[in-house]
């Protein structure tokens, strides 16, 4: 599993002109399953995702995590992450699970995540989305599960 971590002061995610999520101070994840992905690896990839200290302490040092700042989380699913762009000018998407495999575990780390933190918001699988978002820092971190 792939997750391209930001942490925002706002991000929001718009659909056919409805916006359909919206957060202040948190992380934006833009998230990708691969091929070989299993609930295993979402597991450990929303663990890694809640406790990654990437909020500012008292010192100004990225020592704090989601839950110590109250900050809310939008997940965002991205497949073109797993884009293979080592040859041509035309990214491959193989390595990307295929869409039913991608949207069970998206679906699994959304239902995860919402019983682990309280202010979850997603985007919506398969849709054609456009995602504002303000990049504080900027912060932006990418994680991989392999």
């Amino acid at each position: 599993m792939i997750g391209l971590l930001q942490r925002v002061t706002e991000a929001s995610v718009t659909v056919d002109g409805e916006r359909i999520a919206r957060i202040q101070r948190g992380l934006l994840v833009l998230l990708c399953a691969e091929k070989n992905d299993t609930a295993v690896q979402a597991d450990a990839l929303l663990t890694k995702l809640l406790s990654y200290r990437v909020f500012p302490d008292e010192a100004g040092k990225m020592n704090l995590n989601l839950a110590q700042v109250g900050g809310a989380l939008l997940l965002v699913p991205q497949f073109t992450l797993a884009a293979d762009t080592r040859s041509g000018t035309r990214p491959s998407f193989t390595p990307a699970a295929p869409p039913q495999q991608a949207r069970t575990l998206f679906d699994h780390v959304v239902a995860e995540a919402r019983l682990r933190h309280p202010d979850v918001e997603t985007g919506r699988f398969g849709a054609d989305m456009q995602v504002a978002l303000i990049n504080d820092g900027p912060v932006t971190f990418w994680l991989q599960i392999p």
